[in-house]
């Protein structure tokens, strides 16, 4: 196997009205029952060098944006933009979840205006990454190793007895949305011409772990949603769990796949791409609420 592949798995996450916990990563734990639970999924992304993965990560984000912005049902990007603060240097976000067609009608007719939509903002930094929103936060740690770690967000005892552990391969073309699958982002067909990478077999993560001397990373995700509907959370929270498999999935099958276009970049170059995208950005923002 040549030593340049990439490897990918899942991310963490919770939500809150109570709380319930799901893992994504490999194992299946019971949620603790009662009025107050907290869903977790975890994800594993393990990719070849630190450094060209930041500037990959980077990269794809950047285009990731421009393809989910759009207004309407769903997931609305409004910035992404890199940020400093206190020494601590990362990529923020700001996303808007539009879920009034994911609840029953009945709620429709009830729920306040506005209430139905939801705001995540995200403040990611490399290795570590920090989310923080009221309804939405997603923590990133970034390793050196194949995902075997356990607990590296270190939650406490009970909380992380609750954990759901749910794997992504991105090389599995069964956990892709029938309507997002591309051949051209499929990493088992995709082949590398600058770096070699690629195609990945069904055994390419078994092949990279047998191989010491390939350097490999994983990223942890915990993502953490609240919701205060009381009746709705697990609708609320099941959608939104969906769509982040659904970005976390389709955003690391393009990262790979998008190496070409982005292994010989420089940060300055990704600095310069994403005021190009914050421009763009900003500009559907603007015609969507003209429309509206």
């Amino acid at each position: 196997m040549d030593c340049r592949r990439k490897l990918e798995r899942p991310e963490e996450t919770h939500a809150d009205t109570g709380r319930t916990c799901k893992l994504y990563a490999g194992r299946t734990r019971e949620a603790n029952p009662g009025l107050l639970t907290a869903r977790q999924k975890r994800y594993h992304c393990a990719t070849v060098l630190p450094g060209s993965y930041q500037v990959g990560q980077l990269y794809s984000v950047a285009e990731a944006s421009k393809n989910e912005t759009g207004g309407g049902e769903g997931i609305e990007v409004l910035k992404n933009e890199p940020y400093e603060k206190e020494g601590e240097k990362g990529q923020y976000t700001h996303k808007i979840y539009h879920l009034k067609s994911k609840v029953p009608g009945f709620i429709r007719m009830i729920a306040p205006e506005g209430s139905l939509v939801f705001h995540e903002k995200a403040w990611n930094a490399y290795p570590y990454c920090r989310t923080n929103d009221f309804f939405i936060k997603i923590e990133t740690w970034h390793k050196p190793d194949m995902g075997t770690l356990e607990n590296v967000h270190e939650l406490d005892p009970v909380t992380w007895k609750s954990v759901e552990v749910v794997p992504i391969d991105i090389a599995d073309r069964s956990q892709v949305d029938p309507g997002d699958y591309k051949e051209d982002e499929d990493p088992a067909l995709f082949h590398s011409e600058k770096t070699g990478r690629g195609p990945l077999g069904p055994n390419w993560k078994k092949e990279l772990a047998s191989r010491q001397d390939c350097p490999r990373m994983c990223a942890y995700k915990l993502v953490t949603v609240k919701f205060k509907w009381w009746g709705l959370q697990n609708k609320i929270e099941n959608f939104i769990h969906k769509q982040e498999k659904r970005i976390f999935t389709n955003f690391h099958r393009q990262l790979f796949c998008w190496v070409d276009r982005w292994v010989e970049l420089t940060m300055e170059d990704i600095r310069r791409m994403e005021d190009e995208t914050q421009r763009e950005l900003e500009e559907v923002s603007m015609n969507v609420f003209k429309i509206s």
